[in-house]
């Protein structure tokens, strides 16, 4: 597995994120809700990124450093697939600063997720984007990922989550 992804000439490494990074990730994680414009969803705290991330190891993180400097990050976790019979890559977050993007970080995160998918023997990555992110749409396509238009993402959260949470379950039909 890739330990750090380093390119000397420009100062810029990808490593896995350590307990001490969660003030950092929380800092990016903000920046990329704002980006997103999703500020309002954003619940996580520095307990609540060092329990999942460090702790449970719901996910790993990545960070990127230019020159030192926290520029980038990336959340990712192992998904499974029945049709392959195998694990995927999900990757949850990427997000590099704005002012640096363009500049091929974002690929150098793509690159470096994907050297551990295929190192682990996972047999795809994915990933979602919001519709009007068109220069994200624009990057992902230049890497040859391809939209998959017949699918639509559902999620349960909140109240309804704890409503079919508190639903009958097999058990109650005994």
């Amino acid at each position: 597995m890739p330990e750090s992804s380093k390119t000397k000439d420009i100062g810029f490494r990808i490593r896995f994120a350590e307990e001490e990074d969660a003030p950092i990730l929380l800092t990016l994680i903000d920046e990329l809700a704002q980006y997103e414009k999703l500020q309002s969803q954003v619940e996580t705290t520095e307990q609540l990124l060092w329990e999942s991330i460090f702790h449970r190891k719901a996910a790993e993180a990545l960070i990127g450093e230019l020159n030192g400097e926290a520029i980038g990050y990336a959340i990712f976790y192992q998904n499974f697939s029945s049709f392959t019979a195998r694990p995927g890559l999900f990757v949850e977050d990427i997000y590099v600063k704005p002012h640096l993007r363009r500049m091929g970080f974002g690929k150098l995160f793509f690159a470096f997720m994907a050297k551990v998918a295929v190192e682990r023997g996972y047999a795809r990555m994915e990933w979602n984007c919001l519709d009007w992110n068109t220069p994200s749409i624009t990057f992902y396509k230049k890497m040859g990922a391809q939209a998959m238009l017949e699918w639509t993402m559902y999620r349960l959260a909140g109240k309804s989550l704890e409503v079919i949470a508190n639903q009958r379950t097999p058990e109650d039909f005994g």
